[in-house]
């Protein structure tokens, strides 16, 4: 695989758009602005003026540096490019944890390759001043105090494990069996991380991700940054994972193997 650009210069230009992201978004956040719903009807799927802030700033940046790649956002859809390589892009990675002003939110912003394999991730949590980035040969967790490598935890038992999910009630109900099986085995179980929890198992500080329903720009930031802090991403039926829409993330290949004895009897096609 060859970079359209260094891979150092890519990963400059992935955390300036984060920071553009951030000063777009910073003005709404725990400001009370209004939602409005762009799923319509019963279902619930917010949209406030600092997404699509955070995503024009994002864009605007790409159209000038890197205009002959692709660009697949959560607010505007999709870009065809002619080099093959493509940006993803959710600029608030959990509206409704924006809405209710919690810091556990993200940026994600992802770069794929022309065969939709993500190379270079990141999930920026800026409100906590966490940046977690993840690219071939380095990964890493950027602060103010500065810049930590990132390694998952040693568990290998799911019965000693903490894990995660959004939101268990998304699932459909073959999925939230096998979810409460695993939930009734683990540790510890924590909700509303959205994409942070992935940094979070990144970093060591939890053991196994399940979501459900994802699209390719809520998941391409996320592998990267598992990947190369030595954790696994797939799908529930254990193939490795892409871009959804079912994601399993674990510390090991041990958790996620116990994981799967549960999620391979509910996964879709």
């Amino acid at each position: 695989m060859t970079l359209p650009a260094s891979q150092s210069d890519l990963i400059d230009l992935a955390c300036r758009l984060a920071d553009a992201a951030w000063q777009a978004i910073s003005p709404h956040f725990r400001a009370g602005i209004d939602a409005e719903n762009k799923a319509g009807g019963a279902a619930y799927d917010p949209v406030t003026i600092a997404d699509r802030a955070g995503e024009e700033a994002i864009r605007a940046i790409l159209s000038k540096e890197r205009p002959d790649d692709g660009i697949d956002g959560e607010e505007f859809g999709q870009h065809e490019g002619s080099s093959g390589w493509t940006w993803l892009l959710d600029p608030i990675d959990g509206t409704r944890a924006f809405l209710a002003g919690l810091p556990v939110w993200t940026t994600l912003i992802a770069l794929a390759d022309p065969d939709g394999n993500p190379v270079i991730g990141i999930i920026d949590q800026p409100v906590l001043g966490e940046r977690y980035i993840g690219a071939p040969g380095e990964t890493w967790l950027q602060t103010p105090k500065g810049r930590t490598q990132l390694r998952v935890s040693s568990c290998n038992d799911l019965r000693q494990a903490i894990i995660a999910t959004t939101d268990p009630f998304i699932m459909n109900p073959a999925e939230q069996g096998a979810w409460t099986h695993i939930r009734h085995t683990a540790r510890i179980c924590r909700y509303g991380l959205d994409a942070y929890a992935y940094g979070r198992l990144a970093a060591g500080s939890i053991d196994l991700v399940c979501e459900t329903g994802l699209q390719p720009h809520d998941v391409a930031a996320l592998i990267p940054v598992v990947r190369g802090a030595g954790g696994i991403a797939r799908d529930w039926r254990g193939r490795e994972a892409k871009q959804g829409p079912q994601i399993v993330c674990a510390s090991s290949e041990a958790v996620f193997e116990q994981a799967f004895l549960s999620l391979r009897r509910s996964a879709g096609d």
